[in-house]
């Protein structure tokens, strides 16, 4: 009796171990994993003026929508299209949040309803550039938020010529990111979205939604 209780206990600790073995290395992975995905984001918006045929926002975060409308007021391009945007409101609604006078830019401004994740977005986005014959975006977002959107997006129109222009939310400190525990957990969940991402890419996954922008 006692050699079997012997036996079951090196098993349990023999499991136990290689648990804990497993957790680590997987924590250790993921950790480098986030400094790298960190080190990624952008830090500034492109130098070069460069022109497409529309300006893409992705509604969800501070800035974005103002970054868009400068765009289009300096003719980046002729036509801006906001993904995501809630039921209920307009061009002129939008145009009022962001303090612009809707006769300046409302002829060229388009929203659209159906969007309500990343993924949604780039499908949203894809059948608005199909029905223009458009071959060329900005993409305003937030920083932290562009590697998981040029992944969707460049999923949902691979022959698109997209141009990233981020924004830089003032909430979020990518500068000693870890010592900010609210920039550390956005960034952690981001990140994590973002594996997700990649891996729906790599199995060849339809798109899915990832619940927030």
């Amino acid at each position: 009796m006692r050699n079997e209780k012997g036996r079951r206990l090196g098993t349990i600790r023999r499991c136990l171990r290689r648990i804990i073995h497993v957790t680590l290395v997987s924590l250790a992975l993921w950790t480098g994993g986030l400094i790298w995905f960190a080190a990624q984001l952008p830090r500034s918006t492109p130098r070069q003026v460069t022109t497409t045929d529309a300006i893409i926002v992705l509604t969800g975060g501070t800035g974005r929508l103002e970054t868009g409308l400068q765009l289009l007021a300096e003719t980046r391009a002729r036509n801006l299209f906001v993904s995501g945007v809630a039921r209920g409101v307009d061009v002129a609604a939008l145009l009022r949040i962001a303090r612009r006078s809707p006769d300046d830019l409302a002829c060229c401004i388009s929203v659209g309803y159906h969007a309500n994740d990343t993924a949604g977005n780039a499908r949203e986005t894809a059948q608005w550039m199909r029905k223009r014959g458009f071959n060329s975006l900005h993409l305003v977002t937030a920083n932290y938020h562009m590697p998981r959107s040029l992944l969707e997006f460049r999923r949902a129109m691979a022959t698109i010529r997209i141009v990233a222009h981020p924004v830089f939310p003032q909430q979020f400190k990518i500068e000693s990111w870890w010592r900010f525990p609210g920039t550390a957990t956005l960034l952690s969940s981001e990140f994590n979205k973002y594996l997700i991402a990649r891996l729906a890419i790599g199995l060849g996954m339809k798109h899915g939604g990832d619940g927030a922008t």
